[in-house]
């Protein structure tokens, strides 16, 4: 059992770590769980075998999610609870219509979630942070998304212009999602932006703003690598 900080002393804080492991640890599952669906939609083996290498991963990174919840003493299902049908909304409404649209879906959400929790890692206690980064370290598998698409668009330009389209609503939906999730979320807000009780702990109004430039700056790049205009 991994010991717990003192900033756990303080509840607010406490709570809003909760949320956002529990936050942290349903995207990860429910990343799993459209990877394997994604995977029955490959079109060869060694594609196939990719794509459960991700959502390989994306379990593995759950279960630590979900062993700090218990450290916590904190039953992680209940602590995931709140944010199922946020997910499950924006899947709903970013249904992929084949194959490289769900190979573009899971590039652009792991890159953003990737970016995203980064940011948010500089405002947590030292073992919270270090869990937070080690999550994402596993994300490089889906590099292999780059050599799909430069492909595609290759053997048809068309494609290109198609999934960029694509890539925009991506993006567009998961900013939306996260601000929906943030402002729901009380103790986490606090966590990010500090509180009455905490002044001074979170972002503030500018360096949210610049939160936002970064993101979109980084999904650019993205982009680009994957040779879509963003």
């Amino acid at each position: 059992m991994t010991a717990v900080p003192n900033a756990f002393e303080d509840p607010a804080y406490r709570e809003g770590v909760i949320d956002l492991l529990g936050l942290l640890a349903y995207g990860e599952i429910s990343a799993c769980e459209r990877l394997a669906e994604d995977a029955k939609l490959a079109p060869d083996l060694a594609t196939k075998v990719e794509i459960a290498a991700m959502a390989t991963a994306e379990f593995h990174h759950f279960e630590q999610l979900r062993d700090r919840l218990v450290d916590l003493e904190v039953d992680p299902f209940e602590a995931m609870d709140p944010f199922v049908s946020t997910f499950e909304r924006f899947h709903r409404q970013t249904q992929p219509s084949d194959f490289l649209e769900g190979l573009v879906k899971a590039y652009v959400g792991d890159g953003l979630a990737a970016d995203f929790y980064r940011e948010i890692a500089a405002f947590l206690d030292a073992d919270t942070r270090e869990l937070v980064l080690s999550t994402l370290s596993g994300t490089g598998h889906s590099e292999f998304v780059v050599d799909v698409v430069r492909r595609a668009i290759s053997d048809d330009p068309r494609v290109g212009g198609r999934l960029a389209l694509w890539a925009r609503r991506l993006m567009g939906e998961a900013l939306s999602h996260a601000q929906a999730v943030v402002a729901e979320r009380d103790a986490l807000t606090a966590v990010l932006v500090g509180s009455v009780d905490r002044p001074g702990s979170g972002m503030d109004l500018a360096m949210i703003g610049r939160m936002l430039t970064r993101l979109t700056e980084a999904h650019t790049a993205r982009m680009e690598k994957l040779g879509l205009a963003a």
